[in-house]
């Protein structure tokens, strides 16, 4: 994927064609990128496992192998011209967007199987392992909301149209659009909560090893139960956050341009999770002197597996 993303680059600046309104190589450099920031986190997340190591690494293996095909149907579009996502213009076409379907629900119940082993996985750090355990719930969540974007919109279900599904709601496909990200500026897009619910599973477990980081200098933070409380009231934010972006969307509503309903639902989400921030700052922390906890299993747990 590293190597794919140095070569959807150069593609951008030598190949100017465009497809519905974007660079004809933007999709594969933007898949590509994530695919490397996804695969390397599950890759930390299931080398934590104690046990159940076979399954984890058969999960793993799926996730490749998914990922593999799908940006091998990306980039052929992208060579010859075509839009990779809803195209169903000759029966070519349909049968790799069949094909993508099906990787991307490959990809989605291995990366459940995953998750599902490290709820069964204790590890020393409490905080941590709950960061990891509530980024991979999430990131199924945006994964999910994926789906969303296949179903044919009502002008598609009504006509005979060789486009089933869209990434905007309310607007066509390859109208204006936000630099660098393409989403639409005009109307709602789901391709925003679904890029945010994806990257949960690097952003929650780097807010617990922030916080672990941190326990050595600020004495209250060496108190796990604190980070714990922490690392759930983040995980609520991003929750809060995915749920609005999510409903914004479905509204037909730009991302750059909420109106006054979104606005005060985020003000109102925004003050319950401030106050449960300081709530959970509030709350004694019996044990300052104790140690952060480590990353990664205890020697019992360890002499437990084997």
């Amino acid at each position: 994927m590293v190597v794919l993303a140095v070569v959807s680059a150069a593609g951008l600046v030598l190949d100017d064609r465009v497809v519905v309104g974007a660079p004809v190589w933007s999709k594969p450099l933007k898949f590509s990128v994530s695919f490397v920031a996804y695969c390397l986190s599950l890759a930390w997340m299931l080398s934590l496992l104690p046990r159940f190591r076979r399954t984890g690494w058969w999960a793993g293996t799926v996730v490749v192998v998914a990922g593999a095909v799908e940006m091998v149907v990306i980039t052929g579009q992208a060579v010859r011209g075509k839009r990779s996502h809803f195209n169903r213009e000759t029966p070519f076409d349909a049968a790799l967007f069949d094909v993508m379907g099906a990787t991307i629900v490959a990809l989605w119940v291995a990366t459940l199987v995953v998750a599902v082993l490290l709820f069964r996985t204790p590890l020393a750090d409490r905080a941590s392992a709950w960061a990891i355990r509530l980024s991979t719930v999430l990131t199924l969540t945006g994964a999910g909301l994926g789906f969303l974007m296949t179903l044919p919109s009502p002008g598609q279900r009504d006509s005979a149209s060789d486009t089933v599904g869209a990434h905007s709601v309310g607007v066509p496909d390859g109208g204006p659009g936000m630099p660098l990200t393409g989403w639409s500026t005009t109307g709602g897009d789901l391709r925003v909560p679904h890029f945010v619910g994806m990257h949960a599973l690097q952003v929650l477990p780097l807010v617990a090893l922030l916080l672990l980081a941190m326990a050595p200098r600020l004495t209250r933070l060496r108190d796990e139960r604190l980070r714990l409380r922490l690392v759930l009231v983040a995980s609520a934010a991003y929750a809060a956050v995915l749920a609005l972006l999510t409903w914004q969307a479905l509204r037909g509503q730009p991302l750059v341009h909420p109106d006054g309903v979104t606005l005060t639902a985020a003000a109102l989400a925004s003050a319950v999770i401030a106050t449960a921030t300081g709530a959970a700052l509030r709350r004694p922390a019996p044990n300052p002197s104790s140690p952060p906890a480590p990353m990664h299993p205890t020697p019992r747990e360890r002499e437990h597996a084997a």
